[in-house]
């Protein structure tokens, strides 16, 4: 019996057929954990796939290494050449119940026909492994989530070819910081207006969150995206788990809300490290209880990570938007100052599980 935190098939020649389609001599394996070689290999390819499609990189050793080490829920393939050599690389993961994460990466340098081949292979693997994820969930139906560049055509046509469906667009948004922005409340710890009270979770003699705090983040995330697109209830061990893995996780970026004495608002921020450059924050979630909206509850925590950030001799606050949103959050962003950097979409397939 598969234990319950790892539905994944991790023989990927368990997962594709015998003859896969690859040029003679190559081969579909999982890669060789995270040692020196892999990790610096997938952060190149990763990097060369940044930059195709959208004209700079970010892609770093740790993001690689979240995928490749954070085993509990995910699992990856990587195709090897004839030398060797890694030349594509996916990975999943089981996000929560019907909602499974696909990265899909292909070498920028490979001849159209093998680059496709490479492609192939990788969706192939990640159907396989959405069935498998679905089967042990008791789901009909299991989606793959995946996403790409909105400039990215030879994704678009791949991922056209391999039956998903563009579902979303988002706007990857950044607002500069100045160090007078450290005034913009009075202390990002703690700080009231309005009857409203925005605070970091509190923390445990062992400088641990208290679990209750994190749960409130939680249970306010979960309550202000239920009607939100593609929402999957993750469990609280789910949540806390994935934003752990985060290379720019950290505790003292977690804020609360609380009206009338209940929590009613949260933010989760990450730090953006820069090798040239200061640092930036990022905001990760922001979610705010519909009875708790017109309170100014959002541009309070938006307020306290800019801050934040501005006391850490930070230069900037990113976020995501999305360009559907019903809630009209953008306006509050563009009016805060934020704009948008580039555009992403989202892609998804849902795959019918068999019984």
């Amino acid at each position: 019996m598969i234990p319950e935190e790892n539905r994944f098939e991790s023989d990927p020649a368990e997962a594709l057929p015998e003859d896969p389609g690859l040029p003679e001599g190559w081969s579909a394996q999982a890669p060789d954990g995270g040692d020196g070689p892999t990790v610096a290999r997938l952060t190149d390819l990763l990097r060369r796939h940044e930059r195709a499609g959208r004209g700079w990189a970010t892609g770093s050793e740790e993001d690689i290494l979240v995928e490749v080490q954070g085993l509990e829920m995910r699992e990856n393939i990587v195709v090897r050449d004839e030398s060797d050599a890694i030349r594509a690389w996916a990975s999943v993961h089981d996000r929560a119940e019907g909602r499974m994460l696909l990265v899909h990466i292909v070498d920028r340098e490979l001849p159209t026909d093998v680059a496709t081949a490479c492609s192939d292979v990788l969706f192939e693997w990640a159907h396989a492994q959405a069935e498998r994820v679905g089967a042990e969930r008791r789901l009909s139906v299991q989606q793959i989530d995946t996403g790409a560049f909105r400039d990215d055509e030879r994704q678009h046509v791949w991922l056209e070819a391999a039956g998903f469906e563009r579902v979303r667009t988002w706007w990857q948004m950044s607002r500069s910081v100045t160090a007078e922005e450290a005034e913009l409340v009075p202390d990002p710890a703690r700080w009231e207006q309005d009857g409203v009270v925005f605070r970091l979770v509190e923390r445990q003699g062992d400088g641990m969150p208290d679990e209750g705090d994190l749960r409130a983040v939680h249970d306010v995330l979960e309550g202000a995206f239920t009607d939100h697109f593609n929402h999957a209830e993750e469990t609280f061990h789910e949540f806390l788990h994935r934003l752990r893995e985060d290379p720019g996780h950290r505790w003292d970026h977690w804020w609360l809300a609380e009206v009338d004495g209940e929590a009613a608002g949260a933010l989760v921020g990450t730090v953006s490290e820069s090798t040239k450059g200061p640092d930036g924050s990022y905001v990760a979630y922001l979610g705010v209880l519909e009875s708790a909206r017109g309170r100014g509850v959002a541009k309070g925590l938006l307020n306290t990570i800019i801050a934040d950030a501005a006391v850490s001799g930070r230069d900037r606050v990113g976020l995501e938007v999305d360009a559907d949103s019903p809630t009209g959050a953008d306006g509050l962003y563009v009016a805060m100052g934020w704009g948008t950097k580039y555009v992403t979409e989202s892609w998804h397939k849902d795959v019918p599980v068999s019984g």
